[in-house]
């Protein structure tokens, strides 16, 4: 645009933030939705999504108003959400996807966009410097939301740009039962062990058998191994649960809510790359995360949290269950006998 954008901040009456998917990206981003949040603290902000998002966002004290037909299965279906996006005049946008797909929603709006952060070009924030496709996600997301006029002057230094918080889960469900480990029976010391990822990306799956001998010496250990994830994760659940009995399965168990009030209480995580280890995390489990290098960058892409170590290596085959030990070892947890 030729004109210099400003901000709105707490003129805004409408904003729309766009995040679509997946989960680790959509926790990824959480950091920055409540600086959104924040910025406009009077405005009513919908956030545009896909629908297993829907529950967690309309929980979430954020957004006023949620919106789950983000990705269109058809023509028509974006026939009406382009005519919505129009019809509701929304003041600023954040793009937090950054895709092709959300770049052509901004294109659509043209003669007359709203003013909208993205990396699209020709929008009134654009993030276009050369090193953004470098950047973690989340100083990525923080940079984009600087350059849109949130947040300190100069942009947010490496190292504090916003995080994703969950303090509002507890209060927002009453504080529930089901929020808490006993409501899993489980009582004292446990880990969470996340062993999923993309079926189809051998590299990032840390071998079976290493989490039934990871679950094994939890057990020396004094800790209980907690097995969490999808249908995809139910036969590994039940492989470690048979080779030991101390260990406990919660695979298709848990929602959103509950995989990350596991994550803020558990003595420790550990799990390939995939979006419940992010959750957990940054929730505030200390955690030890397994990455395949021929498959994606830690650097770029490492859970965040106070105290998280990477094990890596060119696929998981190649890392051993003494690395991981070894590992948690570094983070200091091991309960003292």
């Amino acid at each position: 645009m030729a004109r210099q954008a400003i901000n709105p901040g707490d003129d805004a009456q409408k904003v729309l933030i766009i995040k679509l998917s997946a989960l680790g990206d959509f926790v990824l981003a959480m950091g920055v939705m409540k600086a959104v949040r924040d910025h406009h603290p009077s405005a009513q902000i919908t956030l545009l999504t896909t629908p297993p998002f829907e529950q967690f966002a309309k929980t979430c004290p954020w957004f006023d108003q949620v919106e789950t037909d983000g990705r269109p299965k058809d023509t028509s279906g974006t026939t009406s959400l382009l005519r919505r996006l129009r019809t509701a005049k929304y003041d600023i946008v954040y793009d937090f996807q950054n895709s092709g797909r959300t770049g052509k929603y901004f294109q659509a709006l043209w003669p007359n966009p709203p003013l909208w952060s993205g990396a699209v070009s020709g929008c009134a924030f654009p993030h276009e410097t050369p090193h953004r496709l470098e950047m973690h996600s989340i100083e990525r997301l923080a940079e984009q939301i600087s350059l849109a006029g949130i947040g300190p002057e100069g942009g947010y230094p490496y190292g504090q740009a916003p995080l994703a918080d969950f303090s509002w889960i507890e209060p927002a469900l009453r504080n529930t039962p089901r929020l808490k480990p006993a409501f899993f029976s489980l009582h004292g010391p446990y880990a969470l062990l996340i062993p999923g990822s993309s079926a189809h990306r051998t590299a990032k799956r840390w071998p079976e058998e290493n989490y039934v001998e990871l679950a094994k010496w939890l057990v020396t250990q004094g800790i209980t191994p907690v097995v969490i994830g999808g249908s995809a994760e139910s036969l590994i659940g039940n492989k470690v649960v048979r080779a030991e009995p101390k260990a406990k399965t919660l695979c298709t168990r848990t929602d959103l809510f509950q995989v990350a009030e596991l994550g803020r209480q558990a003595h420790l995580v550990i799990g390939n790359d995939t979006g419940p280890m992010h959750m957990a995390t940054l929730a505030g489990a200390p955690g030890v995360a397994l990455f395949a290098t021929s498959e994606s960058n830690p650097d770029l892409a490492r859970p965040r949290g106070s105290n998280v170590v990477v094990v890596q290596a060119e696929t998981l085959e190649d890392v051993s269950s003494e690395d991981v030990f070894q590992a948690i070892r570094a983070l200091d947890v091991i309960p003292k006998s």
